[in-house]
């Protein structure tokens, strides 16, 4: 996909995005969810606070990468949770890692000094995505959450942004 362009989303991305979204959910790899997302229900991400950055090839959306809030008190105001999905038939073609360098620059721009995330361990493209990109791993939840009854780990992602910040 030498045509990879990425660029802000906005609410009319909404149906490509949770099309891509869900792709992720069927999936059971990248998301604890297992309820559909609507294109509302993705419109509803669009805050003015939190980017989302979308990557089109020949024209057609087949990545996003959103942030969101990471906790409600004040002093984590300049922190976002992170998200990184890649449509079924784009993935191993870059889309991804232009997606997280469009990311970071939005973050960046919208004010925020960190990213974080979680990743299950078994996902080792996109924790080796993540690796190329900047971040580092801290950590490991055990039993974190329920997936289709059965507990699963996550591995807790982080990035400073910029990379040299102290």
């Amino acid at each position: 996909m030498s045509s990879l362009r990425a660029r802000g989303a906005t609410p009319m991305d909404a149906e490509a995005i949770a099309r891509i979204y869900n792709q992720g959910i069927e999936d059971r790899v990248a998301t604890f969810e297992t309820r559909p997302r609507t294109a509302e229900d993705v419109a509803a991400w669009f805050d003015g606070v939190h980017p989302t950055v979308v990557v089109e090839a020949v024209g057609e959306v087949v990545a996003f990468a959103s942030t969101s809030t990471y906790r409600p008190r004040e002093c984590y105001a300049g922190i976002a949770e992170f998200s990184v999905y890649v449509a079924r038939e784009a993935r191993g073609r870059g889309a991804g890692r232009v997606a997280m360098a469009a990311l970071l620059e939005a973050a960046e721009a919208a004010g925020f000094h960190k990213l974080v995330s979680r990743v299950f361990p078994e996902n080792t493209t996109s924790l080796a995505l993540l690796r190329s990109v900047g971040f580092r791993e801290v950590g490991v939840y055990g039993k974190h959450a329920r997936l289709d009854g059965v507990w699963r780990d996550v591995v807790i992602v982080e990035r400073l942004i910029p990379a040299n910040i102290s």
